[in-house]
């Protein structure tokens, strides 16, 4: 990877897609349009991949597996599986005292394209930079772009330097500058919900302290009302090794950087009125936010409680829970947008970074195809754009219907639910009928 002035001013001689923004979204589909033979340069604003911490594991579901082994090489797709810890392949619903309402269990998929997969964000953009030295430029803040009369663009970095594309893809995350540039009408919304997340540290010792159900599956846990809780597992085996290429290596000693050790992700989540008043949360450290919660909580279950009162407090922090307004169609042109800098949505389903994954794989074959010349560029990027805002959108307004239950305040629509989960549970023909809509 380079840092140096990307371009001169003779103008390539091959077309040339810039992608603005290296997360998930942005580096699949240089993968793939490398994988294509197509010019791509990534412009990222990190000085190194271990600039940030990457947050906590993701979820890759069949839609985000199928799209990286489309976009993967092969060798980098074994990769992938290979780094891979063991998430949950169903989930159960809780009470907070830890009554069962309802469990869902899913049968190992056997063609790990249509399978759900655990994965760290770290290991994950580890995989994704990799054989993509030349094409992924940091220390890039990019701050606008330009048109020029010969119809490309040239895109402008806080560093002072510039440089040329045929085609720019803003993939820089929530607070897109390509979007406002582009869609300066397409805004996010604040939800007013705001969650605490945390690592509880899965050790021999540790797994004896919490409900062996919580290492084992997916849980969500419903109180009565006005908030809920998540916990999810991200387990190595105890016989891994190290690869030698690096990738699954952590990048920092510091526990928010951790890529190798085995864990349980919770997130707490309700609406800001919800907690103490005068509460500045996005100015409490680690601990305080703990003690904050712990308070929340007092009356939940034991095992509830010391996933927060003994995870790392270096990995507690509170996360605004923030979402895409969806906006009408607009005019294609050679700017598009991929992932959370068009279609951003709240966490509540689990699908932001599968659809970023999605949009790859769907305008890399757009844009494949126009190499090809099988299609005009405007043409490729309408279709993609047709398709993408569709899905996009259909996820944003679905995880805000998720996000809205979750934290619901209405405690007779909480308790009908949970009853109707009771009832799902004691009949099992009901239950598939009832999951199988929900594709498990």
């Amino acid at each position: 990877m380079t840092n140096q002035r990307v371009h001169g001013s003779t103008a390539p001689a091959a077309p040339t897609i810039a992608i603005i923004g290296g997360g998930i979204g942005g580096l699949a589909l240089a993968q793939g349009l490398h994988r294509q033979g197509i010019t791509v340069e990534v412009y990222e604003r990190d000085r190194t991949p271990a600039d940030r911490a990457q947050g906590y594991r993701v979820h890759v579901n069949p839609y985000g597996a199928a799209a990286l082994h489309e976009l993967l090489p092969p060798h980098l797709w074994k990769t992938f599986l290979e780094t891979t810890g063991t998430g949950a392949q169903g989930f159960e619903m809780l009470t907070e005292r830890m009554k069962t309402l309802v469990t869902v269990d899913v049968a190992p998929e056997n063609d790990p394209t249509q399978a759900h997969h655990s994965v760290s964000r770290i290991t994950l953009r580890q995989v994704l930079l990799n054989g993509l030295d030349d094409n992924v430029h940091l220390g890039k803040t990019f701050t606008r772009y330009e048109k020029r009369s010969d119809g490309r663009f040239v895109c402008h970095f806080s560093d002072g330097t510039t440089a040329l594309a045929d085609v720019i893809v803003g993939a820089d995350g929530t607070n897109s500058r390509v979007r406002a540039q582009y869609l300066p009408h397409a805004q996010r919304l604040d939800t007013g919900i705001r969650a605490i997340a945390g690592k509880y540290l899965l050790t021999p010792e540790s797994r004896r302290r919490v409900d062996a159900r919580l290492h084992r599956t997916s849980a969500v846990v419903l109180p009565p009302a006005g908030c809920g809780m998540f916990v999810a597992p991200h387990i190595y085996d105890d016989d891994s090794e190290l690869r030698v290429d690096g990738i699954g290596s952590t990048d920092r000693d510091v526990s928010t950087y951790d890529n190798t050790s085995s864990y349980l992700l919770w997130a707490f989540a309700a609406v800001g009125d919800r907690f103490p008043a005068d509460t500045d949360l996005a100015g409490l450290d680690g601990p305080a936010l703990q003690d904050l919660l712990v308070g929340m909580i007092e009356r939940w279950h034991p095992d509830l409680r010391t996933l927060v009162t003994e995870a790392d407090p270096d990995t507690v922090t509170v996360l605004p829970i923030r979402m895409s307004e969806p906006i009408p169609r607009w005019t294609p042109s050679k700017v598009t947008l991929l992932g959370d800098a068009i279609h951003a949505m709240t966490p509540m389903r689990g699908i932001g970074a599968n659809t970023a994954l999605r949009d790859a794989r769907v305008l890399c074959r757009q844009l494949a195809s126009a190499h090809r010349g099988d299609a005009e560029i405007i043409t490729a990027i309408d279709n993609y754009e047709a398709e993408m805002t569709e899905y996009g959108f259909d996820a944003v307004r679905s995880s805000q219907r998720s996000a809205t239950k979750f934290v619901g305040e209405n405690r007779f629509a909480r308790a009908a639910f949970k009853t109707f989960l009771r009832t799902v549970q004691s009949c099992p023909p009901l239950k598939r009928k009832v999951f199988a809509k929900l594709g498990l």
